[in-house]
C-alpha cells in the first residue's frame, strides 16, 4: 500500500476523529502535523501546530462521527489531498456537518498532515 493511498489516508482520518472522541487529540495531531503545518476551521480560525495542540488540550470529546464522500487527489510523488463529508456531534448537541480537506505530504516517507480546512455545510436530509 502506498504511504499516500486513499486507504493509509483514511485510516489516519479515522485515527485523528477517534483521538478527537477520546480527548487525545492534542498528542496525535501534535505527531501528525508537519512543523508548519496548519489548520483553517468552520468558524474562520486559522492555527499553526502549536495552536492546534494547544486548542484541543482538554477538549471536550466527540461523542460520535461519521466520514462519507471521500475523494483522494495526488498532488504529485509526495503529496495527496483527501477530501470528505464529516457528520460529528458532541453529547447531546445539534450535529456538526462540514466538507474537510486534508492535505498530506510525506517527510521521511511518511503522511504528515500539512494543511486541514473544513467548510460547514448543511446536515444531510
Amino acid at each position: 500500500m502506498s504511504n499516500l493511498s486513499e486507504e493509509r489516508l483514511v485510516t489516519l482520518e479515522h485515527r485523528g476523529w477517534q483521538a478527537l472522541c477520546s480527548s487525545t487529540g492534542a498528542d496525535f495531531y501534535g505527531r501528525l502535523m508537519t512543523d508548519d503545518g496548519v489548520m483553517l476551521l468552520a468558524g474562520g480560525l486559522l492555527l499553526d501546530r502549536g495552536g492546534v495542540v494547544e486548542s484541543l488540550d482538554g477538549a471536550p470529546p466527540w461523542s460520535m462521527y461519521e466520514l462519507s464522500n471521500v475523494k483522494l487527489l495526488p498532488l504529485g510523488a509526495s503529496a495527496a489531498a483527501l477530501t470528505y463529508r464529516a457528520t460529528a456531534r458532541r453529547g447531546d448537541d445539534e450535529p456538526f456537518s462540514a466538507l474537510m480537506t486534508s492535505v498530506y505530504r510525506l517527510v521521511d516517507d511518511e503522511p504528515r498532515l500539512a494543511l486541514y480546512q473544513q467548510t460547514v455545510a448543511p446536515l444531510h436530509s
